[in-house]
């Protein structure tokens, strides 16, 4: 599977009900299309040092954050591909780096038991390795995605996101996709992904269904509920 290992671009979330997804869709219609990979199933593992100190200091909203994941595109064996990903962001732009390996070799090597690579991408996973203490899985988070690219302009993107799930017990993705909900029923996360400025059919688009941005993090929306459940006692699932 050839994959793309560095990505730069502006990314915009939004918080859609299922009435704003369904009109948003039937107004796009002849604007998008499916892209390469139009159906996926998402697991990830973020990495995070024992105090959270990556993504507290993300929801500090500095001009510089990063994080660290796994990635597989489905319930992986010991074989199955796994992507190695440094999250980026600076002075809101966002950049992706990736690198692959097998499931349970990305596993050691973020463990520091075995071998990367000798790639830029790997050096740069080595540094980030060193730099923070104790660096390990932090929590499980998985979704259900659609993806489309404009018709016109396959450099816009668009994901929608659903059934996200969070766990931070079983801490392995070969565990599979189950935990606790973070969105409301019905709720899609939307991302609009763009190298330069939005198109005006999107705008019109977002406009006409009154949808509008929102500063959201499913890693950080995740971990402000279980620190509200920490610090309160409180059992119930604290919805965005």
């Amino acid at each position: 599977m050839a994959y793309q290992a560095v990505f730069k671009r502006k990314e915009m979330k939004y918080l859609l009900t299922a009435q704003q997804y369904q009109r948003l869709m039937k107004e796009l219609a002849d604007r998008i299309v499916p892209d390469d990979f139009p159906v996926s199933a998402i697991s990830n593992l973020y990495y995070d040092t024992p105090d959270f100190r990556l993504i507290r200091t993300s929801l500090q909203k500095p001009k510089y954050k990063e994080k660290l994941r796994l990635r597989c595109y489905k319930v992986p064996n010991a074989d199955t591909q796994a992507f190695l990903e440094i999250k980026k962001k600076a002075m809101g732009i966002v950049y992706k780096r990736r690198e692959s390996l097998p499931y349970r070799r990305a596993l050691d090597y973020l463990a520091g038991k075995g071998p990367g690579g000798d790639s830029q991408i790997f050096r740069e996973l080595d540094w980030m390795l060193k730099s923070y203490r104790n660096l390990a899985p932090a929590m499980f988070l998985s979704y259900d995605r659609l993806s489309f690219k404009g018709k016109e302009d396959p450099s816009v993107r668009l994901t929608f996101d659903r059934n996200i799930l969070w766990r931070t017990t079983a801490l392995d993705l070969s565990a599979g996709a189950w935990g606790e909900p973070l969105l409301r029923p019905g709720q899609r996360l939307m991302e609009i992904k763009i190298s330069n400025a939005m198109p005006l059919w999107l705008s019109d688009a977002l406009a006409k269904c009154r949808i509008y941005p929102v500063s959201f993090s499913k890693y950080g929306k995740a971990y402000e509920t279980l620190l509200y459940r920490e610090r309160y006692g409180k059992e119930e699932v604290k919805y965005a």
